[in-house]
């Protein structure tokens, strides 16, 4: 009898585990960019500023040009290993990601359509430069300016990254962190002061970072840098005032000629379909820009969105997946108990019993 609840105590710990181990669990990947030091990459680079460099106090090129110029610049690359070193050389236009920071190095941001010249159709550069074991080798890039007079500023940035075995990376696991010196270049003609401008481009309905978010999508549309930039958006149905979701950002940069999709969360809310309207403030020192636009939300817009929506789907399994499990196992551990209670109690019925008997015979 006691091997017997013994095992079935054993069953009980068991579904109990089981429980525990059933609770979803994510990974993410991270990666890094190191604008200075050369440990991650194994090489070092240095700018050669020329004499038409205006800021020499900075680590990037800043360079008066004029219409037409021809120029060569250089960055020295210096191998600091024992062996041959391969670097691969991105060229990039500036563009400006969701959170007001401008990004210098490859990105899938569209140009924007006010985008005159775009950086790398001008510079030219191999795509990649082989340096020797403690070895220096001589990046060249080279510069071509449109024939035409042009105010305010060109500028994007040169991505400096080990190449990378893809054999070897797939046999590797886990995180896997890459790293890249990025340096930055600004190409000007005049002197001529040229003042950020925003335009409202559209409202929309999708997804950052996987939630559910409406994004405000927005250009600066001349060739200057936009600073300390304070975002507002308010979000509500098209015929009532009462906000459903708002956010405020604060210090955003914006880059010439850039757009900028700017996301307002739904607070893991599912997305509804019908008309809304967004009310948007951008402020800049004493500047400011006001719009108020109408959106739609669609059935199928809602229904694609809220299935891809992570924190839906985890609610989602919570609610069915692992109540449910719980529930089941706690109504078989309730029947387990029931039986070991049950067989206690005929074992000890069964012990009067006999005990019963016994008394009687020696009456006898």
């Amino acid at each position: 009898m006691k091997r017997r609840i013994g095992w079935l105590m054993i069953i009980v710990l068991y579904i109990a585990g089981i429980g525990c181990l059933a609770t979803p669990t994510y990974a993410e990947e991270t990666s890094a960019e190191q604008a200075n030091g050369a440990s991650p990459l194994g090489f070092t680079y240095k700018v050669i500023q020329p004499e038409n460099q205006q800021n020499y106090e900075v680590g990037y090129f800043d360079l008066r040009m004029t219409p037409g110029q021809q120029q060569t610049v250089e960055i020295q690359l210096t191998n600091e290993g024992e062996e041959p070193l391969d670097i691969a050389v991105s060229l990039n236009g500036t563009k400006t990601n969701g959170n007001g920071v401008i990004e210098y190095g490859p990105s899938p941001i569209d140009n924007d359509k006010s985008l005159k010249y775009d950086f790398s159709d001008l510079v030219k550069a191999p795509e990649t430069v082989t340096v020797p074991g403690k070895s220096m080798v001589p990046l060249q890039l080279e510069i071509t300016m449109p024939e035409a007079t042009y105010d305010g500023v060109i500028s994007g940035g040169i991505q400096l990254k080990k190449v990378v075995d893809e054999e070897a990376r797939k046999k590797q696991s886990g995180v896997i962190n890459e790293y890249a010196f990025m340096v930055g270049m600004i190409l000007t003609e005049t002197d001529t002061v040229v003042e950020p401008n925003l335009e409202l481009n559209e409202v929309y309905a999708g997804l950052s970072n996987y939630r559910n978010s409406i994004f405000v999508n927005f250009s600066n549309v001349e060739a200057a840098y936009l600073e300390n930039l304070t975002m507002e958006v308010q979000i509500m149905t098209k015929d009532s005032d009462t906000v459903l979701y708002d956010t405020k950002k604060a210090n955003m940069r914006v880059a010439p000629n850039s757009m900028v999709d700017f996301a307002v969360s739904m607070n893991g809310e599912k997305m509804v379909p019908g008309e809304y309207r967004a009310k948007v403030v951008g402020t800049s020192g004493e500047r400011k820009w006001e719009w108020e636009e109408g959106f739609t939300i669609t059935d199928e817009d809602a229904d694609k969105y809220n299935k891809q929506d992570v924190e839906l789907t985890q609610e989602e399994g919570i609610n069915w997946l692992l109540v449910g499990g719980i529930a089941g196992g706690m109504l078989i551990i309730a029947v387990i108990i029931f039986f070991i209670v049950h067989i206690i109690r005929k074992q000890k019925e069964t012990k009067k019993k006999a005990l019963r008997k016994q008394r009687k015979a020696k009456r006898k």
